[in-house]
């Protein structure tokens, strides 16, 4: 039996208002909930002006899916060569990676001054330490997908994953950078999301910027 909806009633005229929102601030593709910043929103990394500073700032490690727990333990002694002795002490004494239990994720571990602990310095800007081992054809793992998606954040929920632009104080450089040179977060983003997502998934997104740029 189906019931007709009447949206001329209070609640589901409420509930019609939020879908026309969701639409207008959401895009579903596959079993994904994706941010319209994503694809309005423009960045490109500066490191002449960040310096790296997202290896270093704040409160946890770069977040790790369940997948790359392994992978860390499996090229640790590739990458370590390229670690600060400080990142390999650390690394040594908590694990290749670490629980957050107030956020329940894993995450890579941090020095006692808050980098991540797989952060290397090259004339005072930070970069990735398993990146530098991965260019070198020592491993072929690039690095953490959370690192190689920033600034995208990817939320796992029950039914779906959300993805989301993140913004932080640190890129605002880049999110200058992006304007001037008129380039969507997305669009700087394209390996990484082919990587995670594949070739199918960045085209959806493209198709869709298209789409909403000749409305």
């Amino acid at each position: 039996m189906c019931a007709k909806i009447n949206f001329q009633h209070k609640e589901t005229a409420r509930i019609k208002r939020y879908l026309f929102f969701f639409a207008l601030v959401m895009l579903s593709i596959e079993n994904t909930l994706v941010s319209l910043d994503v694809i309005e929103e423009q960045f490109v990394c500066d490191l002449r002006a960040c310096k790296g500073a997202c290896c270093v700032q704040g409160d946890y490690g770069a977040p790790l899916t369940e997948e790359e727990l392994p992978i860390l333990e499996k090229i640790y002694e590739a990458v370590k060569p390229y670690l600060t002795p400080e990142g390999a002490f650390t690394i040594e004494k908590e694990g290749k990676h670490v629980y957050i239990e107030e956020e329940e994720k894993y995450a890579t571990p941090l020095r006692h001054d808050g980098a991540c602990a797989y952060t290397i310095f090259e004339n005072g800007t930070a970069f990735c330490g398993i990146e530098r081992a991965w260019k070198d054809g020592k491993i072929d793992f690039q690095k953490p997908i959370s690192c190689h998606l920033y600034p995208i954040r990817i939320t796992q929920h029950k039914h779906y994953e959300a993805v989301n632009y993140e913004r932080w104080s640190i890129c605002k450089a880049a999110c200058k950078n992006g304007k001037q040179l008129k380039v969507p977060v997305y669009r700087f983003l394209k390996d990484a999301i082919i990587r995670k997502y594949g070739e199918h998934y960045y085209r959806a997104l493209e198709d869709y910027a298209q789409f909403a740029n000749n409305k």
